[in-house]
């Protein structure tokens, strides 16, 4: 059984208020739109279309590469101007499909048709997933597809719907519960199609009432469907966090959700999983809000994928005054912007404007070993120790100290007296070490390889030699 929440973790300020009660509004930008191929854990994804093409609302424009992979989809009609690198949040310049709105919203023949799952087969629905370029839309970017399938299928006993939104200030995913619970049902009952062994379980803190209580209403005449309430405490969403939280069970590093016969999908992506498989609507949007003490009228929007990051602040009225500080994500687990001209991608989840950057007004100061970081870390980490590994650039020693199992959630940071900059630094070595794996991964291919080329030379000498 499920304990309701989870060991560690913190209790930040939530910010919800600010639009929590505001409605989802439809946004029709103007412009250029940028698709980044590369929006997803795995391979970027491949163009297929090139400068001068028209595409059309629903169009698939890139290909997945690979078994992790993902397509993308033109979410409006218009002409390809470019394929060129472009800013994204991350900060990176990523090779990108960039498309000219011709504002007439042209669609592919067939988008928008009803169309009912149960007369699908379990392929056929895994791949509409696939083509439809489905990935978690919590933050992950994981192919939903490959997800949904699992190596034992019938040993999944549980697929969980987190509802949580356990992130300051985001308040897309409850208002999209609020308005469209028909959907995420749905989405829910389609994924439950694949499993014939699993109950849903649809996953909310319970600083949501409202949202709980629809939900409860709507599912209570359903058998393998069921709402849990979850102790609100950050980081509450968390995969791991939250498979323990409703389960019991236990995640690290070194097994999947599925190895223990659990799946979880964030709430827009079930969402989308509907969308794709019951209205005929592949992945063109994204729900994200738009809220901080500098932004004049805070509110959730769903725009097009592609959409300029400063079309969705003029469209909340833009800021009261100059911000110190804009967010791309949450305040705990979101990126730092230093311009707005960036695209919406598969992974926005909001835009947080505040008047002051209360971080950087905060002296980082000699660590004083208090253990505060280690009683909030819900991995069960020692940050403190990490961090001294991190500032050695010792590899090694982080390793050894499980720093790799970091979900970098910020709890550690948030509640620091010290305000050292843990997070940063663990991100940081984990950076580094990626990149040395990936050198070390490099190097053994180039010296197999060369040890393949000397071995057939030898072999064709000595063949020589015999003749």
């Amino acid at each position: 059984m499920g304990v309701s929440t989870f060991k560690g973790g913190v209790h930040p300020y939530d910010g919800k208020e600010l639009a929590m009660d505001k409605a989802i509004v439809d946004l029709r930008p103007e412009g250029l739109m940028v698709y980044p191929l590369s929006q997803h854990i795995g391979a970027p994804a491949t163009p297929l279309v090139q400068k001068g093409d028209r595409v059309l609302m629903g169009q698939k424009i890139a290909e997945a590469t690979g078994f992790i992979s993902a397509p993308l989809i033109s979410s409006i009609s218009g002409t390809v101007k470019n394929i060129e690198k472009k800013l994204t949040v991350g900060g990176s310049m990523v090779e990108s499909i960039v498309v000219e709105n011709d504002q007439e919203y042209e669609t592919i023949p067939g988008f928008g048709e009803r169309r009912d799952y149960t007369k699908l087969s379990k392929e056929e629905i895994v791949q509409i997933v696939k083509d439809a370029g489905i990935v978690g839309l919590g933050g992950a970017g994981f192919p939903t597809s490959v997800k949904l399938c699992p190596k034992n299928p019938d040993k999944i006993d549980y697929f969980l719907a987190n509802a949580v939104e356990c992130e300051p200030y985001l308040t897309s995913d409850y208002r999209d519960m609020l308005e469209t619970p028909e959907k995420l049902i749905g989405g829910l009952k389609v994924v439950l199609s694949l499993f014939p062994n699993a109950k849903g379980k649809i996953c909310i803190e319970d600083n949501k009432p409202e949202a709980i209580r629809i939900l409860t209403e709507m599912t209570k005449d359903e058998a393998n469907i069921e709402v849990v309430s979850l102790k609100t405490r950050y980081p509450q969403g968390g995969e791991r966090q939250l498979i323990y939280a409703v389960t019991g069970r236990k995640i690290n590093f070194s097994i999947l959700p599925a190895d223990k016969g659990v799946l979880v999908n964030n709430t827009d992506t079930l969402i989308a999983i509907y969308e794709a498989i019951c209205e005929s609507k592949p992945l063109v949007r994204r729900i994200l809000t738009v809220t901080g003490d500098a932004v004049a009228h805070p509110g959730n929007f769903r725009v097009p994928l592609g959409t300029n990051y400063q079309q969705l602040v003029d469209a909340a009225g833009g800021f009261t005054e100059e911000p110190e500080k804009i967010i791309s994500g949450g305040p705990m687990m979101g990126m730092s912007l230093f311009k707005l001209d960036v695209p919406v991608t598969k992974n926005s989840s909001s835009i947080l404007a505040f008047k002051e950057d209360q971080v950087s007004k905060e002296p980082v100061t000699p660590c004083i070993n208090c253990g505060r970081c280690a009683v909030a870390c819900p991995t069960n980490l020692m940050p403190v120790m990490m961090m001294k590994a991190v500032l050695q650039k010792d590899i090694d020693r982080f390793t050894a100290l499980y720093g790799t199992e970091c979900i970098e959630c910020g709890c550690c940071a948030y509640v620091c007296p010290a305000k050292r900059p843990l997070t940063q630094g663990f991100k940081e070595m984990k950076r580094r070490i990626k990149a040395e794996m990936a050198r070390k991964a490099a190097a053994e291919k180039k010296a197999a390889e060369e040890k393949k080329v000397a071995e057939e030379k030898k072999a064709a000498e000595e063949k020589k030699g015999e003749a």
